[in-house]
């Protein structure tokens, strides 16, 4: 089972490296159209729209491993003051809520996906570039949060009972 959860981990941690990488696309972009507009009076159609496409998947992909991470806002009011056991459970009930509200997500927005694909859906601005396959990071990247989320609970749960905030 800990080979499995550190699998589930590893990849959400490629996955988050690369939307890390993802920023340095987008910066150039807008760094572009900012030198386009404003010193040559010649914007761009595509620059501000494709950093836009491009954030997207940068946040998507960057969730699962941060779950991992402990770096989402947590309201832990209870959990704070709890140990042992109790803190345990509370964690791993809070790994079993993002589970759901994660799998929710990834089954609600897959017929999205498949729907934006069979349409080959476009921006509908004057770029207009296809926007289908982003579409499939959604639930792509939710399921990834599911796992990691399961992941996460089991993990709290194999750790040594000692262990205080098992992931690691």
């Amino acid at each position: 089972m800990q080979a499995v959860c550190a699998t589930i981990t590893g990849i959400n941690r490629l996955l988050f490296i690369l939307a890390a990488a993802i920023i340095f696309a987008v910066v150039p972009m807008l760094l572009y159209e900012v030198v386009a507009r404003y010193a040559f009076d010649a914007p761009t159609v595509w620059a501000m729209e494709a950093s836009t496409l491009v954030f997207g998947p940068h946040f998507l992909l960057a969730g699962p491993y941060l779950l991992h991470l402990r770096g989402h806002v947590a309201v832990d009011i209870f959990s704070e003051k709890a140990q042992g056991p109790t803190r345990r459970a509370l964690d791993v009930f809070a790994c079993l809520v993002i589970a759901v509200f994660a799998g929710v997500f990834a089954v609600v927005s897959w017929p999205l996906a498949v729907n934006a694909y069979a349409l080959g859906e476009t921006s509908f601005s004057a770029w207009n570039p296809p926007i289908w396959w982003l579409k499939f990071i959604v639930p792509f990247s939710f399921a990834m949060l599911f796992l990691q989320a399961l992941a996460e609970a089991a993990m709290t749960i194999l750790a040594p009972s000692g262990e205080e905030g098992a992931r690691s």
